[in-house]
Formats: structure tokens, sequence, C-alpha cells
């Protein structure tokens, strides 16, 4: 019986085009997940806040009208609710704010009231006055002109058929405040690390995977590939803002919920790691235009470059691991001053006038990940200009 005959071989470019159909499905799925479990993350938060604001001004309420004896605090719970909305890591000073323009509105409406007197006219005429004073002190809009605004038409409205309006507002102020503060801080307080993991894990995902495209870009000479990774490295500016923000309101929980303090410690080491971030971001925006200038005017292009490459995106992804984990960042120094290595021998193999550049660039972003990690900048400088010097 004979042997059966061999399949033949699918053509090159059948198999080509199979495996990036497989791959295009498997990052979609894998793109789906990520943005999945990031929407769930964010309806916790959600969920939270809208949770905080019910509390608050539900007890704002009871405060005001059962244990203060307003008959109609509607705007306890409403100073209650706007402290709660206010962005993350703003709550405090929107509270002062918005105690300062209930003062300012108040003190400026009664004083034109008695000058002026009530009625269409005089009310327009407060108003504008109260609105130019407001700005003219806080210089922009917000809170403060707000408030201002909103007490001043309701002293000039209801002055002439309510008397004695000026105390209880001032105290729903306070009450829906304090309240507020005391949801946040006290009651429902958000955990500080959670808002942070889940606003830098964007960042870090975003930088690793630019880094990683700069690398593939210059083993495989496709210049066009470092321009589009410089353009994904440019659109990580919505990220990078909500992660400062998200640390703002971590410094925020930390600082007024006794229950968080603990935390502290560990929320310095990441205010310091999210810092140089930003500007590691920076860095490799102008390693990725280097690096394309680079292989369009055809130079030399050293193995040990996009290694140097690789080993940035290795100690980002190692940052990211042991801040999470509060592990020292024994790994992501090593990753870094690998980099700075490479760099030094790419540097010794013969560059030109744009390769120099771009491995210049690769040590100022290695000295930038160590500076992360809690080294001076005198001491990253010198450990990476060692590594290069050493490598060469």
């Amino acid at each position: 019986m004979s042997a059966p005959r061999p399949r033949p071989a699918a053509p090159a470019p059948l198999v080509a085009l199979t495996n990036r159909i497989r791959g295009l499905v498997g990052g979609t799925h894998r793109r789906g997940s990520q943005a999945a479990r990031l929407r769930l993350r964010q309806l916790e938060i959600i969920g939270l806040i809208a949770l905080q604001a019910g509390l608050a001004a539900a007890l704002a309420w009871w405060l005001a009208h059962d244990l203060l004896g307003n008959p109609n605090p509607v705007f306890a719970p409403t100073a209650a609710v706007g402290t709660i909305a206010a962005a993350i890591g703003q709550r405090t000073r929107r509270t002062v704010e918005l105690l300062v323009g209930v003062g300012l509105g108040i003190a400026i409406g009664d004083g034109l009231v008695l000058l002026i007197g009530a009625g269409a006219w005089q009310t327009g005429v407060i108003v504008t006055l109260a609105i130019a004073v407001a700005l003219g002190l806080a210089g922009r809009g917000g809170t403060v002109v707000s408030q201002v605004g909103g007490t001043a038409v309701l002293i000039a409205t209801l002055s002439s058929s309510q008397q004695n309006l000026e105390l209880p507002r001032i105290v729903d102020a306070v009450t829906g405040s304090a309240v507020g503060l005391a949801v946040v801080g006290l009651l429902l307080p958000l955990h500080p690390l959670r808002v942070l993991h889940r606003a830098a894990a964007p960042v870090f995902d975003a930088l690793e995977t630019r880094l990683r495209e700069i690398e593939t870009a210059l083993r495989s000479n496709e210049p066009d590939r470092a321009v589009h990774a410089l353009n994904g490295l440019r659109a990580m500016a919505p990220d990078s803002e909500r992660l400062r923000e998200a640390l703002s309101g971590a410094e925020e929980v930390v600082t007024i919920a006794p229950a968080r303090w603990h935390w502290r410690r560990h929320l310095e080491r990441y205010d310091r790691g999210v810092t140089h971030m930003i500007r590691v971001i920076d860095d490799s925006k102008a390693l990725a235009r280097r690096s394309a200038t680079m292989m369009q005017y055809q130079e030399p292009l050293p193995p040990d470059l996009p290694d140097a490459v690789g080993s940035l995106a290795d100690a980002v992804r190692q940052l990211r691991h042991e801040t999470r984990t509060d592990k020292p960042h024994d790994q992501t120094r090593r990753h870094a001053l690998r980099a700075a290595e490479a760099a030094g021998r790419a540097t010794a193999s013969g560059l030109r006038d744009f390769g120099v550049t771009t491995t210049t660039q690769i040590r100022a972003t290695a000295s930038d990940l160590l500076r992360a990690t809690g080294c001076s900048v005198v001491d990253a400088n010198r450990q990476v200009r060692q590594a290069a010097r050493n490598a060469a």
C-alpha cells in the first residue's frame, strides 16, 4: 500500500494573510476585554460617587431641617451635592470657594438693596455689579462667581417678600459643604490607590506599546512606523491629564480621610513616579521623532539601538509592576541602565549625526526612569553616564 501523498503547502501570501487575520482578531479580542475591564472599573467609581452624593444630600437636609430648624433647607443638600460633584481632588477648594461666594454675594446684595432698593432694574444692576466684583477678585469664572451671582439674585428678588435670608443661606452653605466633606472623608472615602491604578494603567500600557513600536521600527528600518509611534504618544495627553487628576484626588483623600492616612507613604512614591513618567512620555516623543529622522536619512542602524529602546520598554513595564505592588525598584533600574549600556555600544559602533542624537535621547529617557524610582538627578545622570562609558 503506497504512502499517502503529502498535501501541498499553502502559498506564502495566503499564510501571511491568514496569520495577519488571526493577529487582528486576537488583538481586537484583547482590546475589547481591556475596554470592558476599564468600563467596569469606571462604573465602580461612578456608583460610589453617586452613593456619596445621595447620602450627603439626605444628611444635609436632615441636619438643616430637623436639627437646625430651617423649614425650607433647599441650599443645604444643593451645597452638599455640589461638593461631592466637584472634580476629585478639588473638593476642598470647591468648598472654600462656595463659602466665599455666598458670603460675598450676601454682602454685595444687601449693600446694594439698601442703596437702590429692589425691583426689576435693581436686580439687573445688583447682579451686574456682583459678577463684576467676583470676576475682578477671582480672575476667572468658577464656583466663587456662580455663588456670588446666585446669592445676589436671591437677595435682590426675595428681600422685599422675605426677611432675614442671609443667615439661613450661610448656615445651609456651611452645613451642606461640611456634610459633603464628611461623606467623602469619613463615611465613604474612595480608595486612593485604586483610583490611581485605574488612571495609571492606560498610561503605562500606551507608553510601553509605543516604545515597542519604536523598537520594531528601528529593527525593520521603517520610519513610518516610528512616526506612527510619535502620533500615538501625542494622543496620550488626555490619559496623562486624567492621571494627574487622579493623583490630586488621591492626595485629597489621604489628607481628609483618617481611614486612608496609612497610604500616604505609598502615595508619595506614586507621586514621584507619575511626575517623571510624564517626562518619560515627552522623552519618548523626542526619541520617536529622532529615530524617524535617522532612518529617513538612511543612517546606519546598529542592532544595539533597538535593543536599547526595548530595554526602556522593559523598564516602563517593570516600573508599573513595582509601583503597583510597592516593591523596590531594582528591576526598573536594571533595565534602564541596560538601555544606557546598549546606547553606549551603539554610539561606539560609529553613528552619524541623527544616530548620536537618538542615543543621547535614549540616555535622557533612562535617566528620567531612574529618577522615577527615587534617584536624584545627579545620581541618575551619573549612573547612566557610567553605564554608557563602560559599555562603549
